[in-house]
């Protein structure tokens, strides 16, 4: 279906939207908040749709974005399909050899029911997690696996995580709790959809690309397609709820085409109230739990889901953005010289690396780039770090720059 109206001129969008003032990192928002939970990026398996485009009102793209914003939806519950298409290779063998049986699951000390490890299993594969909620204070995800659940529950001042596979609890209270809450990654349409409206301004075209059906909703589509090129982001497909204005399905295509590299979808919800027991939760007995006391204090620096990450985390520990929109690249020094060990120098690990990393070299000297079909990274020899949804010509462009 063609699109109801293009809005190319999303200037009057940008102004009346509450995150208007968080535009200045706006292209790396979505890669920052998946890099910082997987050093990649996420691809999530369309949502099941049904047949036949539903006849709606025209809106403008202006007025969907708007629509989105004052989405207040409280009460919901349903079923988010999950699936990862990241590009790269299988890294289970390396794993094993390098990790032991202990150090599987956990991380060190900490819980298998840590959800700062444990929802990190989103990068890769096929999920399906259901999702509910009850206002502000009261939400429950579920990643369910085979023959085992994992549950991350919060019920007003207590969040609990419980990993059935290995029967462990994690558990943090009060502002330990909020910041646990803050450092999840995102996991819903609604999410990432929040993450990339950060991205819309004059290097970005909004268009209204007909309607659909998702989850037996009916739904208006906004695509989002950056107008720079060399970025490595095609297109942001939202499909948004015609009634309430919440994303149902979120789908990111590379330019390099192909699979979609992020796409959640709800296959199934509801805006009833869940039942109060739904947000219930007793440790089982026989369960190693695991409180986390001091969460808030140790995640006091860390960048909080929702905010403008990129912003929030320039000027901290080196980090800086370069350039604007959809090719902005992030840049930090890592102090350590002589670039990416490989071959005899890193061992297995540095063979493995060697192995993934295209060398490249430039007015900033030598480096190691490594690639996904999203976020691309440049590693040179003196110790520098450019990363961005970017060509990898456009990291070396960006580190001669930096020179």
């Amino acid at each position: 279906m063609a699109p109801y109206e293009s809005d190319d001129a999303v200037g009057a969008a940008q102004d009346e939207h509450p995150r208007s003032g968080r535009r200045k990192a706006a292209r790396y928002a979505v890669p920052v908040a998946v890099v910082g939970v997987a050093a990649a990026t996420i691809g999530l398996v369309p949502a099941l749709a049904d047949s036949g485009d539903p006849d709606l009102p025209k809106i403008s793209a202006q007025q969907l974005i708007e629509k989105i914003a004052t989405s207040d939806v409280q009460r919901l519950s349903g079923t988010v399909k999950v699936s990862t298409d990241l590009g790269l290779p299988d890294l289970g063998g390396l794993e094993n050899g390098l990790m032991s049986g202990s150090d599987r699951g956990g991380s060190g000390d900490g819980s298998s029911a840590d959800p700062k490890a444990k929802l990190t299993e989103l990068v890769s594969g096929t999920h399906t997690l259901r999702v509910a909620a009850d206002g502000p204070d009261r939400q429950k995800l579920s990643l369910l696996e085979s023959g085992a659940e994992y549950s991350l529950i919060h019920d007003g001042k207590d969040v609990w995580g419980y990993d059935s596979k290995s029967n462990e609890v994690y558990h943090a209270t009060g502002a330990a709790s909020g910041k646990g809450r803050d450092a999840e990654p995102p996991a819903t349409p609604k999410d990432f959809a929040d993450e990339a409206l950060k991205s819309v301004d004059d290097t970005t075209s909004v268009t209204v690309d007909g309607t659909a059906h998702v989850a037996g909703r009916d739904a208006y589509k906004l695509l989002i397609r950056p107008r720079q090129s060399g970025t490595t982001v095609g297109a942001i497909s939202i499909a948004v709820d015609a009634k309430t204005g919440m994303p149902l399905k979120f789908t990111l295509t590379p330019r390099s085409g192909g699979a979609a590299v992020l796409d959640a979808g709800f296959t199934q919800v509801s805006f009833a109230r869940p039942a109060a027991s739904t947000f219930d939760f007793t440790p089982p007995k026989g369960a190693k739990v695991t409180e986390e006391k001091d969460a808030a204090g140790a995640r006091e620096h860390a960048p909080e889901h929702g905010g403008d990450l990129a912003g929030g985390l320039e000027g901290k520990d080196g980090l800086k953005v370069l350039g604007k929109g959809w090719t902005s690249v992030a840049t930090f020094d890592t102090g350590a010289k002589g670039g990416v060990p490989t071959g005899s120098q890193g061992g297995e690990l540095g063979g493995f690396l060697g192995s993934l990393g295209d060398p490249v070299s430039g007015k900033f000297g030598k480096g190691t780039v490594f690639s996904t079909r999203l976020v691309n990274a440049l590693i040179t020899d003196d110790g520098k770090v450019y990363a961005g949804t970017v060509t990898k010509e456009a990291l070396v462009k960006a580190a001669d720059a930096g020179k």
